[in-house]
């Protein structure tokens, strides 16, 4: 137990230690001024610290680039693509760089359908081909946005035919996801059914050159990996319309492997950049090749990390109250000079103000000698002590 022996209490010691001095309430002038101040001062310390805490929650997205050495990692594609051929006559296949039919992994979908679409499935189709382009050309200024709130409504499906026209189909829907090997590879639609082999595949397309082809084509979906926020998918919304029966397509993708890991989505996805070419085949004009749709795809030798990154908590605080303080400490002063003007006006425009005021303040605290105005007429005797 501590003891005290000296003449003081340890709470008066104690007392004597305060650097926090208090003014009396009897030495506090209120006025109308300071109360308007004050609720200026208020509202104005609650609205900057919402502001400091909306950022503080608020990251900022760090994109770092480092060798990608998951090797053994296996990759995802999801298909849904419309050709304007019968499921017949097409066939769809995947080899990797290994010449190995990756079949085994996932098998796409056939669905006979028609090209042509009703008005609201183009409707839908045009909003996403709308939506998509401008995030391509604006996401240099939008993506941290983007990473942040997302655009699912980029992968809006179209709405199902509600009436079917009296006609056979002329198109195919491929459609579903294959889960591949994490190396290049070439996706391709073309005329003929393949036929795999022990060391690739063919398409009997030699059954087929009597028939026209017309490889007009709609990507819905060309999407590797799962979906994320941030990530723009240049081919979905593309469409592709010919009337040349020997058109080949080819789009060259180069996949991007991409971790991110935020405070609301922590995933390992892949995103991918896209150069297009497209030419008439002609043997006699020395344009050779076989008509269809390919997708040739490769890996990069890097991938991008999506972090967050956050302010420190120490530096956050100190901010928050270095703004508080200040804020307290300029309305103060600009309070002051509020009222010494207002003062100095008053005394020289109507100085029976100043009086009343100063008289009515001596009646409401008499014990306050800084209010208290001496009567100079009165005279005063002082007294020696002997």
């Amino acid at each position: 137990m501590l003891r005290y022996r000296g003449k003081k209490k340890v709470i008066d010691r104690v007392k004597e230690l305060d650097a926090f001095s208090k003014v009396p309430e009897e030495y506090v002038d209120s006025t109308p001024v300071g109360g308007t101040f004050s609720v200026i001062t208020f509202f104005i310390i609650m609205w900057l610290v919402y502001s400091e805490f909306s950022y503080y929650l608020d990251s900022n997205l760090v994109f770092k680039f480092m060798p990608d050495i998951d090797m053994d990692e296996k990759l995802r594609i999801n298909i849904d693509m419309t050709v304007a051929m019968p499921c017949s006559n097409i066939g769809a296949d995947i080899l990797d760089s290994t010449s190995q039919s990756v079949f085994g992994f996932g098998e796409l979908q056939e669905e006979d359908t028609w090209f042509e679409l009703t008005q609201e499935q183009q409707d839908a189709f045009d909003a996403v081909k709308y939506i998509n382009s401008y995030l391509r050309e604006e996401y240099h200024s939008i993506k941290d946005l983007l990473w942040k709130k997302g655009h699912g409504s980029v992968r809006g499906t179209i709405p199902a035919r509600k009436t079917k026209p009296n006609r056979r189909p002329d198109a195919c829907r491929l459609h579903g996801v294959l889960t591949l090997n994490k190396v290049a590879g070439n996706f391709h639609v073309t005329a003929g059914k393949s036929l795999h082999l022990p060391r690739g595949h063919i398409h009997l397309n030699m059954l087929f050159d009597d028939t026209p082809q017309n490889f007009s084509h709609r990507i819905h979906r060309l999407s590797f990996g799962s979906p994320a926020n941030g990530i723009i998918y240049p081919l979905e919304g593309d469409e592709k319309i010919t009337t040349d029966e020997n058109m080949l397509y080819q789009y060259f993708i180069e996949v991007v492997p991409t971790d991110v890991d935020t405070t609301f989505e922590s995933i390992k996805t892949f995103q991918y950049s896209v150069k297009e070419l497209e030419r008439p085949i002609s043997h006699s004009k020395g344009s050779h090749g076989v008509p269809g749709v390919f997708f040739k795809y490769d890996m990069a030798a890097l991938k991008i990390k999506v972090l967050d990154e956050k302010e420190n908590i120490a530096q956050f605080t100190l901010r928050l109250f270095s703004i508080i303080g200040g804020i307290y400490v300029i309305v103060s002063f600009i309070n002051t000079l509020v009222l010494a003007f207002r003062t100095a006006f008053l005394k020289k425009a109507a100085p029976q103000v100043i009086l009343q005021h100063e008289a009515f303040e001596a009646k409401r605290h008499p014990t306050n000698p800084l209010l208290v105005t001496p009567d100079l007429s009165v005279p005063v005797e002082f007294k020696l002590k002997e």
